[in-house]
């Protein structure tokens, strides 16, 4: 499958072609991974140098009064149009993403954010670590608290301390305040239920204003990534746009042009929207599931001839999850059935990583080994943490093994899309390619025998739904002044 990738467009000079996304994005730790996104900032540079088109091309020249937030389930943005500049706001180090994360630091009583949570993390800080908070809106967590630094913390305020911080940092660099913002969201915060998801919505709502936002409303996050890749073409096209995210997978069909892209009413250019509740989480705990908790006991028999209950694997395997299995009671469940189990060896080590709180370290690995397996056959993971000389030899085929049953709900979602559109397959001229998890070669293949002649863009995995929510604020709330 031939992807055309946007910061590479026509570009004649060997030395300015920028990094390939994913093989950057592979470090040796999970944290790592996005320290290779200086190459974003490449992207938006060369989007204007190779395309000849402004990065502003709004007709106002002057600064929007509004933001725009990209709250991801793994990483988040802030973008904001104003002349002369990048749209996406530094948030981290010079970097335009923040890791969706929280670590409360014990030793000095405080939390850390993004990238420094991760490696105080992984350096041994004394602590607990926050992951995927995007998953709780929709979930029942979200009316509970949960136990930080000794004292109790409802989940909605956990919400609030991340994206409190998303807005200090974007007003730091723009040195100024929002009072409006346009929130990316999925299109389905959950699947069928459509009461569940608007009180979700509802709740970030609340969430948005409780940190001092006036004025909120929402965008569904594929249709911010079309206005995004819309500021980029030079004729009209059907796009079908792929945004698949640490949580949930996006899609919207929707006719572009560079006619369009100034109206303020885009109902009728806007065909359908869908989605499924699977992203890259979910592709994590399904590798981690078949390739690395069979060491940990998963799929022992009990000495009855019944399978180990796997309720502790599956909380370990998900991200938001982890600390329950460092549960007293987690605990002596496990210990209650330990001299009923045929084979010991399994649940001994799961015994040892709970004794180490080693539940988000070993999800880190599993984590980077989905990312690696994007360019590579297979990875070794070392677990002599766990246990001295444990390896496990994880391989593509065996992600893809794991992950056939979500990429066929996948299909089944792009398939209702475009019956809801009443568009056949060979209408679709485009599709376009965003959110970290797009990357999966096996998805992208999967998608692309659909839509076998349509052409395949890659936009910015990291960065097309912070635009495009900056191009809607903007239209939405007006330029200052």
């Amino acid at each position: 499958m031939e992807v055309y990738r946007l910061q590479a467009a026509e570009c004649e000079q060997p030395e300015a072609q920028p990094v390939r996304w994913l093989q950057d994005w592979g470090g040796e730790r999970a944290f790592k991974a996005a320290l290779a996104l200086d190459s974003v900032r490449e992207w938006h540079t060369l989007r204007g140098r190779f395309l000849n088109r402004p990065i502003t091309t709004m007709k106002n020249a002057s600064s929007a009064r509004a933001c725009g937030i990209d709250f991801g389930t793994s990483n988040s943005t802030v973008g904001w149009h104003r002349p002369g500049a990048e749209t996406l706001i530094a948030l981290e180090d010079g970097k335009i993403t923040l890791p969706s994360v929280i670590f409360f630091n014990i030793e000095e009583r405080r939390p850390v954010y993004g990238r420094l949570a991760l490696h105080e993390y992984l350096e041994g800080y004394e602590g607990r670590l926050m992951r995927s908070l995007k998953s709780l809106l929709g979930s029942k967590l979200i009316k509970h608290d949960t136990s930080v630094l000794g004292t109790a913390l409802p989940f909605k305020d956990l919400l609030g301390m991340f994206i409190g911080e998303l807005k200090k940092r974007a007003e730091a660099n723009a040195g100024r305040e929002f009072e409006q913002v346009v929130l990316g969201r999925p299109v389905h915060f959950v699947d069928d239920d459509q009461a569940a998801d608007q009180e979700a919505e509802d709740t970030l709502a609340d969430v948005a204003r409780k940190i001092g936002f006036k004025e909120v409303s929402f965008q569904f996050e594929p249709i911010a990534a079309a206005f995004d890749y819309e500021s980029t073409i030079e004729r009209e096209e059907l796009v079908l746009i792929v945004d698949i995210g640490g949580g949930t997978s996006d899609f919207s069909l929707v006719r572009l042009s560079p006619e369009r892209r100034d109206l303020d009413n885009r109902v009728d250019d806007i065909l359908a929207t869908g989605g499924v509740h699977i992203g890259g989480t979910d592709f994590d705990k399904q590798l981690s599931l078949q390739g690395v908790m069979p060491l940990f006991g998963y799929g022992s028999r009990m000495k009855s001839g019944a399978f180990m209950p796997t309720s502790h694997h599956m909380n370990l395997a998900t991200w938001h999850t982890i600390n329950s299995v460092y549960s007293q009671k987690s605990q002596l469940a496990l210990g209650s059935m330990r001299y009923d189990i045929q084979d010991t060896d399994g649940i001994d080590r799961l015994f040892k990583l709970i004794e180490q709180k080693a539940g988000h370290w070993l999800a880190m690995e599993v984590e980077e080994t989905k990312i690696q397996l994007t360019e590579t056959q297979t990875r070794l993971v070392p677990l002599d943490r766990i246990d001295p000389g444990l390896v496990v030899d994880l391989s593509r085929a065996l992600f893809e093994s794991a992950i056939d049953g979500l990429l066929e709900r996948v299909r089944g979602s792009v398939s209702e899309l475009l019956n809801k559109a009443g568009v056949s397959v060979e209408q679709v001229d485009t599709v376009f390619f965003t959110g970290g998890s797009s990357g999966i070669p096996a998805l992208r293949n999967s998608v692309a025998a659909m839509l076998p002649n349509a052409r395949h863009v890659e936009g910015n995995i990291f960065g097309s739904i912070g635009s495009g929510l900056a191009i809607e604020a903007r239209k939405r709330y007006g330029v200052e002044g």
